[in-house]
Parts: structure tokens; C-alpha cells; sequence
């Protein structure tokens, strides 16, 4: 459990960035404030990330991290969205370390004695489909699915910081029965997770 919950810290802070230099052209942009912003020119990839990244830390913790990190220019906007630009070599290495994150986080649902219902978990390139095999008997008499979130967590800002899904985020997780190889369920983050978290509180 404790190395998902790490994995998925990880890509946390990985929103704060870091330097270097590129090539490519490419540009896309959102207007909302609670969306994803990238602009990606020939050697800077330019990021407004949402204020709902930042809830829990303060103004010098976002410029502090971003430092360490060697950003280029961070700047915290009215609105609680936080500008960032570095240059497109920081923003590929980025998403290596956040890629790598995911990928523990799947090994570690698999492996880890806490999660004894989960056999085999892959994914597709961008980490936006999961296929997940588990021991059926195992998995409904369980808290594992809590494991599903954390997972879900780190491929969402993977998606997110990537720039491919900004109108539309979704992660779908399709659960396998390993004994028949017939479909259980198919979850969806964040729409289904935030269903459940709305129940529990009613």
C-alpha cells in the first residue's frame, strides 16, 4: 500500500517541473481555468495547470518546488492556476519519471501481500485503459479497490500533464476474473469514483 500511495505522491510533485532544450513544433489550448492549458512552441512547453492541483500548498511551496526543479519562470494566476514554463527536454523527462511512477504503482497493486486479490494489471500507452485480473472471491470480499484509486490518481496526471485528454479525462479500469476470463465490472475515473464518494456521504 504504502509504495502506490508513494508512486502516486510522485506524480503529484512532479507537477512542478524542471529545464533544457528541444524541437517540434505543436500548440493547444484551453480556455477554462479548471482545465489543463499546454503550448508546446520549438523549445519551451508552456503549462497552466488547474488550482485544484494546488489545494494544499502554499505560494512558496509551488515556487520553491519549481525551483528544485529548475523551471524557467513559474507564476501562481488569480485564480489559484499556476503557470509554468520549461523547456521541452524537462517536459519529456517529466513524463518519463511519471510513466515510471504508474508502471510501480501497477507493480506494486500486483506484488504487494496488502493486495492479495490482484493477479496481472496492463495498460495502454497513454494510461487511460487499464486491464485488471483478479481473484473474483478475493477482490468482492476486499478493500483492494481502494488500491484502484490510488492507481487511477497517478495515471490521471499522467494524462493530464501529457496535454492529450484536457476536454475529456477518463481512466477506465476493466476487472478481469481470472478464474473465467469474463468481464466484472468497468470503473471509471474520476465519474465513478466521485459517484462512490458521494454515496458515502449521504
Amino acid at each position: 500500500m504504502k509504495k502506490l500511495v508513494l508512486a502516486s505522491v510522485a506524480a503529484l510533485t512532479l507537477v512542478a517541473c524542471g529545464d533544457n532544450d528541444s524541437k517540434k513544433e505543436e500548440t493547444t489550448k484551453v480556455e477554462n481555468s479548471e482545465k489543463l492549458v499546454v503550448d508546446k512552441n520549438l523549445t519551451n512547453v508552456e503549462l497552466t495547470l488547474p488550482a485544484s492541483f494546488f489545494e494544499d500548498q502554499t505560494k512558496e511551496e509551488i515556487e520553491e518546488a519549481a525551483k528544485k526543479k529548475g523551471v524557467k519562470e513559474v507564476k501562481i494566476n488569480e485564480d489559484g492556476s499556476v503557470y509554468y514554463k520549461m523547456s521541452k527536454a524537462t517536459h519529456k523527462e517529466i513524463m518519463s519519471e511519471m510513466k515510471k511512477a504508474v508502471e510501480e504503482g501497477m507493480d506494486s497493486l500486483v506484488n504487494d501481500d496488502d493486495f492479495a486479490s490482484f493477479k496481472d494489471i496492463s495498460a495502454n500507452k497513454d494510461f487511460t485503459k487499464f486491464k485488471v485480473t483478479v481473484n473474483k472471491e478475493a477482490y468482492e470480499g476486499s478493500f483492494d479497490g481502494f488500491g484502484l484509486f490510488g492507481l487511477a490518481i497517478g495515471a490521471a496526471y499522467y494524462d493530464t500533464f501529457s496535454g492529450n485528454h484536457k476536454d475529456n479525462l477518463n481512466i477506465e479500469m476493466t476487472l478481469i476474473d481470472d478464474a473465467t476470463g469474463e468481464t466484472i465490472e468497468t470503473i471509471n475515473f474520476p465519474e465513478d469514483f466521485n459517484d462512490n464518494e458521494e454515496a458515502s456521504e449521504e
